[in-house]
């Protein structure tokens, strides 16, 4: 066996050629095809990004949102969609152009030890974000089938054999599967709303932007909480390096131009979805939870509410709420797919090494439920204390996202590392402005959920 050979056997190596080799330049396009066969090739990097905005962290805030003020903060899910794709077309774009994810670039412009800390920032809301996922995995399966939260967790650390059959399937049967589940939640939540029969008319002027959520600190907050939490930096690198996964000539310039249109177009269509979902949230807790003053700041509490005629009226039913609980377990399943990969993209760009998934799948998995396990046995398995969990998750997403969103505005915007294909003058000042408006709220979010919890 060659020296080549043994250091891709070995548990743990060092990268230096494209993340994700085991998926880089896999996936064929078809020669001379019409758009819709040429869009179906390219079609899957999307669908994995999308998980990430319509992940359950994002779920209880839409709903409160909706119960709370009804359809007033529509336009906050617009604004956040639109936020989404347009970060997203720059990650993708960056990653077919440059043939390197954003970690690499990131960490090629920067010293090793600045390269270290931001793995390790970037790690912590990777393990965040999995938190989020366990929690409501965990509270899925307790909901469906009685499962003691405890034993949930533990069932969770072993969806890495599930990873381990997808990846030996193929890259292209992981992105048909997460499709498959994102359409579960779609069917789910659409069939909610369509019985929920929430006020159409008042549906469309919540799309337009009103003054008073500037003005209603309530409002402000909720909204901050939507718009703050839609963009993960995870999300970042992981398109990048994906986007890369299909087989067009990177020395071509019309080839490379076909692969950045077909991804964005792919990007858009699955982040349309996700816009589609978070609005479904919204409806459902304008329709049916609309003025009942009920806690709904719980997946448990909204899991009951769905099945109580006295909160959610005449569509109450057993199977609403078991159909919550599908989506909710379907939810957690394909963002731990996702944060998989995007660990393994930071690891070889950051730190140039490179670790068998099935390997960090077990470690990071094993790391991120210690927390869930820790608060599930001092608390006796109280879901309440479980969840709370979840705020301080979204803690270090606000603190990773600079790190990420500021150098993809950089790298994409540079003509020199770019060329034709870098960011018109009019988008990249957008972008910066995202990126600032973006960096405040989280650092808002940080400073209100800290003074919530310690009482400062």
């Amino acid at each position: 066996m060659s020296d080549k050979n043994k250091k891709h056997d070995s548990l743990i190596h060092y990268a230096n050629g494209p993340s994700l080799e085991e998926i880089n330049d896999t996936v064929e396009i078809p020669k001379d095809a019409g758009f819709f066969k040429t869009l179906l090739a390219y079609s899957g990097p999307g669908a994995l990004v999308a998980v990430g905005y319509m992940d359950p962290g994002n779920w209880v805030t839409s709903i409160a949102g909706g119960a709370q003020f009804k359809y007033k903060l529509l336009t906050v899910i617009l604004i956040s969609s639109l936020i989404a794709m347009l970060l997203q077309y720059m990650a993708a774009k960056l990653g077919i152009v440059t043939g390197r994810d954003l970690a690499q670039l990131t960490r090629d412009r920067t010293t090793k030890k600045v390269g270290f800390v931001l793995w390790i920032v970037t790690e912590l809301a990777i393990m965040a974000t999995d938190i989020a996922e366990i929690i409501g995995s965990a509270i899925a399966l307790k909901l469906l089938f009685g499962i003691p939260i405890l034993w949930g967790v533990l069932i969770t650390a072993f969806d890495v054999l599930l990873l381990l059959i997808l990846m030996k399937l193929g890259f292209r049967k992981i992105e048909a599967i997460v499709a498959a589940l994102i359409l579960v939640i779609l069917a789910v939540f659409m069939y909610e709303v369509i019985l929920a029969q929430p006020d159409w008319g008042q549906m469309v002027i919540g799309f337009v932007p009103d003054p008073v959520i500037l003005q209603n600190q309530s409002m402000l907050y909720i909204s901050l909480g939507i718009v703050g939490a839609t963009v993960m930096p995870h999300n970042l690198y992981l398109h990048s390096s994906i986007s890369q996964a299909r087989k067009y000539d990177r020395a071509d310039t019309k080839s490379v131009k076909q692969a950045v249109r077909f991804s964005t177009w792919d990007s858009n269509i699955q982040l349309t979805l996700a816009f589609v979902v978070n609005t479904l949230l919204l409806l459902l807790g304008a329709a049916l939870f609309y003025g009942t003053k009920s806690d709904l700041g719980r997946f448990v509490d909204l899991y009951n509410a769905l099945q109580d005629p006295k909160i959610a009226g005449a569509v109450a039913s057993p199977v609403l709420s078991i159909l919550f609980a599908v989506a909710l377990l379907a939810s957690g399943q394909n963002s731990t797919i996702t944060g998989t990969l995007s660990g393994q993209i930071v690891m070889e760009g950051f730190v140039h090494m490179k670790m068998k998934l099935w390997v960090r799948r077990v470690i990071t998995r094993l790391l991120s439920i210690l927390p869930v396990i820790a608060f599930a046995v001092i608390y006796h398995g109280n879901e309440a204390k479980i969840e709370s969990l979840l705020t301080f998750s979204q803690v270090f997403l606000s603190v990773a996202l600079p790190f990420s969103i500021f150098p993809l505005i950089a790298f994409s915007s540079d003509k020199k590392l770019m060329g034709e294909f870098a960011n018109k003058s009019y988008i990249k000042y957008i972008g910066y402005g995202i990126a600032v408006i973006l960096t405040i709220l989280n650092i808002w979010l940080i400073f209100t959920t800290l003074k919530e919890v310690y009482h400062f």
